[in-house]
């Protein structure tokens, strides 16, 4: 692939509801849309899945835009034979991951593209259809909770993540738990605890839960595998794991017996499919979580989704759940629980240009040849 230019676009979208977890609470989403464009005429898209301040992780949308356009998109002047050299290109800037992701993600579209193919078969991935799980955030009541948690399980979500924090957490569970003795229920912590709260932590094993997500801290590996050693539940990684490196290291203490995969928060496809190869080696189960992506990243999770160790359902809701219109054509829906792969070029969906200009505060394009 010879790359004519990379084009950057600032797009500011509204959420549908307010999505709160025990971080804070979101209302609209910042995020940088990349366009790939070849000499062949063709364009991959991206999408960075960094918000406006650093509370997730140390990455916003600011300086995303700075470390592509000043830092990254000059290590693409070259022509790339395989996507996955991007990411050895990129290996010289340390972290940083969700900028590399977005730029990555660009040019896998478009050599799937190149190669008449839709990404998932670029990437490897063996599936027509993706289990849907959903992820409800912190409500104001419990009894709000349950009926939020009615509603999707009529729309047939195959699994439901409940967010928990300090004071809204064995209650919560045991209510839901009450009202939904069979469903797949999971709880993520957004790294609200300490290991001061393994006893506390300990009374959730009675309630049946896939997992507990990121209890303790968003860099920690160690004092993690101290609490999966006394919790049944398992622990299920999330921040914690930004390499194949940090997997390996994971699996070997065993600090959790399942890894959620986000694309932006490992740097792409590319690192994205090392760990899940390592996980299937090791018998780690994984899952595709989600970051409020729109159209073109949600593309992405459902390509890495068909890879075969991908056996729980993720967060890849359909467009409708978040935007009022989402920037691809079509949008992304679910029947009875499944979304089924799409079987186009690339991605499968078409950016929605007009939708995308509407929504777009600033760009800029930056040519390579």
């Amino acid at each position: 692939m010879e790359i004519k230019q990379i084009i950057l676009r600032h797009l500011k979208i509204e959420l549908l509801n307010p999505f709160t977890t025990s971080i804070g609470t979101e209302y609209d989403k910042d995020f940088i849309l990349v366009e790939a464009q070849s000499k062949s005429g063709l364009s991959g898209w991206g999408e960075s899945v960094s918000i406006l301040h650093p509370i997730y992780n140390e990455e916003t949308v600011q300086t995303n835009w700075h470390m592509m356009s000043d830092h990254l998109i000059p290590k693409l002047y070259k022509p790339i034979g395989h996507p996955d050299e991007v990411s050895e290109r990129f290996r010289s800037i340390r972290g940083n991951f969700n900028a590399k992701s977005a730029l990555e993600g660009a040019i896998w579209d478009l050599y799937a593209r190149e190669q008449s193919l839709p990404l998932s078969s670029a990437l490897g991935g063996n599936k027509d259809k993706i289990e849907v799980g959903i992820s409800v955030g912190i409500q104001k009541s419990v009894r709000d909770m349950l009926v939020q948690i009615e509603k999707y399980v009529r729309e047939g979500y195959k699994r439901i993540k409940v967010k928990i924090k300090p004071e809204w957490d064995i209650e919560v569970i045991r209510a839901i738990r009450g009202e939904f003795p069979d469903i797949q229920l999971m709880a993520d912590a957004n790294c609200a605890y300490t290991l001061k709260d393994i006893g506390y932590l300990q009374a959730l094993d009675e309630y049946d839960l896939m997992m507990i997500e990121q209890p303790l801290d968003h860099d920690d590996i160690y004092d993690h595998s101290k609490l999966q050693a006394k919790l049944k539940t398992p622990i299920c990684l999330d921040e914690s794991i930004h390499t194949v490196e940090d997997a390996r290291k994971a699996i070997e203490l065993g600090s959790c017996r399942i890894i959620n995969l986000k694309i932006g928060r490992v740097g792409g496809l590319s690192e994205t499919k090392k760990i899940h190869d390592l996980c299937e080696r090791h018998d780690v189960p994984v899952w595709c979580g989600g970051m409020l992506e729109a159209g073109v990243g949600r593309a992405h999770n459902i390509a890495i989704t068909t890879l075969p160790n991908f056996t729980l359902p993720g967060d890849t809701v359909p467009s409708s759940h978040y935007w009022k219109q989402d920037i691809i054509e079509p949008e992304v829906t679910m029947e009875n629980g499944f979304i089924h792969v799409p079987d186009g070029l690339g991605i499968g969906y078409e950016p929605d240009r007009r939708k995308i200009d509407e929504l777009t505060l600033h760009q800029k394009s930056f040519p390579l040849q």
